[in-house]
């Protein structure tokens, strides 16, 4: 069955002991979005949402040290998830949760709350964002260990169909899966790359939006294990393929609808201006930055209706379906932390009325050099996104001190 969503913690308590339910994982991530979780047993449910479960920190990255080692766990009951893949009998459920000092105060590394106080803040300010995910992965062989390789399941290419499609069967099961769990996937497709698969999301408030993602990554890689294969979401799995993009959706309204206005550009323009300061956080591993400039994945800082050689373009789609995408972002990126980013970053450019740049209604991978010229890059190495983060104002204005020294001294 599908659980439906918004429980309160007295609806969770009572589908916990009416359901057969015997395991409650409690989710959450560290600040590079590695989804993490512990589980605990049903009697212990009371006590979690009463005061918290405490976990050792230490060991998550970015959620300090030894010295300062302990934080609690508070689930959030309106998330409640079914595991369909586990047994029928003695289910297991899941429920993202917020991260806490013992005293309650918010832990400032706790990302899906930095999302959720973006999405309050816009909110306040009287509009309302939604986000949709398009996350691309590998489907690469298993050794006879159950090992990894970079053999992919198939040799297919764009859209292409069985038998050359392996990956179709797959893309259905995650699909399926996601569908059990109350998560509507809108279309799936092979891409470009050997073995490369997509599959998009219908859009949903932000921190909603943010957990599918994380929710989809879980999914499909468990799938593909279940068939004998893993699912790679690295920014660039084989040298000179496509690599994979999570190519993020955004759109504004009133929060209150009662204004008919056309926010789109105004917030395209404040992601175009923040962009190159915002990209350690969109592109965090080393690898993201081979993507840039071939197979799609854009290099310059531009915008245009429906061309996908730019970084921001506008799908061909109207009224409630009209957004931007953004190109940049490749599934290494927190959800959270980039969605919280490009949130702010369309709030910036609506309340400061910016004006858009002319549109590139061009190809930019076969203009003059002569053109290019004229328009701004995106960082063209982890190192220059590192040092354009810290010199930026506008992501130390929004971005916690310690995420932001976290982020910067990683080895390159």
């Amino acid at each position: 069955m599908v659980i439906p969503m918004k429980y309160t913690q007295q609806e969770v308590l009572q589908y916990v002991n009416e359901e057969d339910v015997k395991f409650i994982r409690l989710a959450f991530c560290d600040v590079f979005g590695r989804q993490k979780n512990i589980s605990i047993m049903p009697h212990e449910l009371p006590r979690a949402f009463e005061t918290g479960i405490a976990f050792d920190a230490s060991s998550v990255a970015g959620f300090g040290d030894e010295t300062h080692s302990d934080l609690l766990l508070r689930p959030e009951p309106e998330t409640l998830m079914l595991l369909p893949w586990r047994p029928e009998h003695g289910k297991v459920v899941r429920m993202f949760s917020g991260v806490t000092y013992s005293d309650g105060r918010p832990f400032e590394c706790d990302t899906r709350a930095l999302l959720k106080n973006a999405a309050a803040e816009a909110e306040k300010a009287g509009y309302r964002f939604a986000f949709g995910a398009e996350q691309e992965f590998y489907l690469f062989q298993l050794d006879e260990h159950g090992k990894a390789t970079k053999i992919p399941y198939d040799e297919a290419g764009y859209m292409d169909i069985a038998p050359e499609d392996r990956g179709e069967n797959i893309r259905r099961e995650i699909c399926l899966t996601l569908e059990q769990m109350g998560i509507q996937p809108e279309r799936s497709h092979h891409e470009e790359g050997p073995g490369q698969n997509e599959i998009d999301f219908r859009y949903s408030d932000p921190v909603t939006a943010a957990d599918n993602a994380m929710t989809f990554r879980t999914v499909a890689k468990t799938v593909a294990y279940r068939n004998g294969l893993t699912a790679d979401f690295g920014p660039c799995p084989l040298p000179y393929k496509p690599g994979n993009g999570f190519h993020i959706n955004v759109s504004v309204k009133a929060a209150d609808n009662s204004q008919h206005i056309d926010y789109i550009y105004p917030m395209i323009a404040g992601i175009l201006e923040t962009v190159d300061q915002m990209t350690l956080f969109l592109n965090p591993d080393k690898s993201s930055y081979q993507r840039f400039g071939s197979h799609k994945a854009p290099k310059y800082i531009s915008w245009s209706s429906e061309n996908r050689s730019q970084l921001v373009r506008i799908p061909a789609a109207q009224g409630e379906y009209r957004r931007a995408e953004l190109r940049s972002p490749d599934p290494a990126a927190n959800p959270y932390l980039a969605f919280a980013l490009i949130l702010y970053a369309g709030l910036y450019g609506i309340e400061n009325k910016l004006k858009l740049p002319e549109a590139a209604d061009f190809n930019l991978y076969k203009a003059d050099a002569s053109v290019l010229a004229e328009y701004r890059q995106l960082p063209a190495d982890l190192k220059k996104a590192r040092q354009t983060a810290l010199k930026s104002a506008f992501i130390k204005e929004r971005i916690p001190e310690a995420i932001l020294d976290i982020y910067c001294s990683m080895p390159l």
